[in-house]
């Protein structure tokens, strides 16, 4: 072979390594397995090279010292990736991967606090990308060119609940085209009032995944990191509606793959691409997402599992307990935590308790409150409705009158929300269904006192009655229905009077007299019953 001949090998080599590197974006870490892998591929490739060089014939291979040598490495590398795999299983590790995750006892009633309507998440992410995809229809500037990512992540925005999502290049014609002024928008939907905005940036964002060249975020966050390993990345913004990438760096506590947690989080501006590590302590607050759901739930079912040992979690399964099928998400304390019930591995058809996990820092509460499973509680909210078809959402776990409860929406086929249901935790006969949130609400509270779950003073059901002069009328259209509230004379209390139940209540003015049944509420009274004079004294 001559020199040239091998110089150009070489160089074909060298460029194809980039190019693989350059698309497969592999972390250059040992406790990655594709390094393992794209080694044991390298060696591969210079033996076989070598045999097409040499052609050496049958007899010759066995006595060839390079191809012993090759054959060591690679029989070695392959011995220690097993090994290392075995060494980092929880079959020899139970006891280090059940203490991946710490569980505190929670008190139910004491942490979870009730929420206002505005603070519950009443869609799930399939309603959410089509509320997305709507929104960018209407938008004829912009559809022709860009898309909907389907990221949609779930933070907490300005204390309310919201789902966000970057546009995406509808193609590579059209990325050519609008690459130098970047993506112009990203979605916001408020999960609680189904509020969908399109919100515009002065600059547009340049670093995305429908990149194809150095600002694709995958490729942005690899050549700033070679070594890091980076997990679900997630969009977010933060208080000022800045867009930003969050990339949770993976840490390995168990061996060389065991015991994934996160050690570091980069957090890289979608406009600018300026880029920042954090130690997983040093996070900043309005960040909600850095450890994914299914990270939380598989370390979870370690320590529910793992207690005594692997292989009672295979045979026995004494005092074992595991996750169910599906969580959802809850903004407690200007953060996201995620939601999920939790089984007995022997028996699968009620939960013995539920599990909180924060997503910024991995703080993890277990609440013992046995009763139905999320899927019997969709099941009976979605009874019913039967003669409706309408589907469940997996639930939420919400305060109630401090009852645990489910809250679900219940769609039509087209995957738009229609009504919503409560079904209490523990009785799960008990399933409320109603028009709109409020009406849900006041609908199980009335169940709640009438199977004598709490007493009607208790769930504020209790009626009552006051006679005064309205000193304030104001109307609003709340969920579609018309209201006026009411405020009486030497009083601070608002009185909420629906006009489809007491049409009577458009000939109130102020200084008119007013007799009021009401049942009391958080923010404003329920009105159940209205007489009024015809003028005041």
């Amino acid at each position: 072979m001559t020199k040239q001949r091998k110089v150009l090998i070489g160089v074909v080599l060298i460029l194809a390594a980039g190019l693989y590197y350059y698309v497969a974006l592999p972390a250059v870490n040992l406790h990655s397995s594709e390094t393992w892998f794209a080694l044991l591929f390298l060696l591969v490739i210079l033996a076989a090279l070598y045999l097409v060089k040499k052609r050496p014939g049958r007899g010759e291979i066995r006595q060839n010292k390079v191809l012993k040598g090759f054959a060591f490495l690679i029989l070695a590398l392959g011995i220690v990736y097993l090994a290392g795999t075995l060494l980092s299983s929880p079959i020899v590790n139970a006891k280090k991967f059940q203490q991946l995750m710490k569980v505190e006892e929670g008190e139910f009633t004491e942490d979870i606090e009730e929420l206002s309507f505005d603070q519950i998440p009443i869609l799930d992410r399939d309603t959410a990308a089509i509320l997305g995809d709507r929104k960018m229809g209407s938008m004829v500037d912009m559809v022709s060119q860009f898309d909907v990512d389907d990221i949609y992540s779930q933070i907490n925005y300005q204390d309310r609940p919201y789902r966000v999502t970057p546009l995406k290049y509808a193609s590579i014609i059209k990325w050519f085209t609008n690459r130098s002024e970047g993506i112009p928008a990203y979605i916001r939907i408020n999960m609680a009032d189904q509020t969908t905005e399109l919100v515009q940036l002065e600059e547009g964002i340049r670093y995305t995944t429908s990149e194809h060249l150095n600002r694709n975020i995958y490729r942005h966050l690899r050549f700033a990191h070679p070594t890091y390993i980076y997990g679900e990345l997630s969009f977010e913004i933060d208080e000022e509606g800045v867009p930003y990438w969050i990339a949770p760096v993976k840490k390995f506590n168990i061996g060389l793959f065991g015991g994934e947690t996160v050690g570091k989080v980069v957090i890289c501006n979608a406009v600018n691409g300026e880029m920042k590590t954090y130690d997983i302590e040093d996070v900043p607050q309005w960040v909600d997402r850095v450890y994914s759901a299914d990270l939380l739930v598989d370390l979870f079912d370690y320590y529910g599992t793992l207690k005594h040992g692997f292989w009672n979690s295979v045979l026995s399964q004494k005092d074992c307990l595991k996750t169910t099928e599906g969580y959802n998400y809850l903004a407690l304390n200007d953060d996201v935590w995620m939601y999920t019930g939790v089984t007995s591995v022997n028996q699968d058809q009620s939960n013995v308790g539920f599990v909180l996990s924060n997503q910024r820092t991995m703080e993890t509460k277990y609440y013992e409150v046995e009763g139905a499973t999320e899927a019997a509680a969709m099941s009976s909210a979605e009874g019913q409705v039967q003669n409706l078809k309408y589907k469940a959402t997996f639930p939420l776990l919400l305060n109630i009158s401090d009852e645990p409860t489910y809250f679900l929406s219940l769609k039509d086929d087209a995957g738009l929300v229609k009504k919503y249901a409560m079904v209490n935790v523990q009785q799960y006969q008990i399933v409320a269904i109603g028009d709109s949130v409020s009406q849900c609400e006041e609908n199980y509270l009335d169940l709640l006192a009438s199977n004598g779950v709490k007493t009607s003073e208790e769930t504020g059901t209790e009626e009552q009655t006051v006679t005064g002069t309205v000193e304030k009328v104001a109307q609003a259209v709340i969920e579609g229905t018309s209201h006026y509230y009411l405020m009486l004379e030497g009083s601070d209390a608002i009185y909420d009077v629906s006009v489809e139940k007491f049409l009577d209540v458009i000939r109130l003015e102020p200084g008119m007299n007013v007799t009021l049944g009401y049942q009391e509420g958080k923010k404003a009274n329920t009105v159940t019953s209205l007489e009024l004079a015809e003028e005041g004294p």
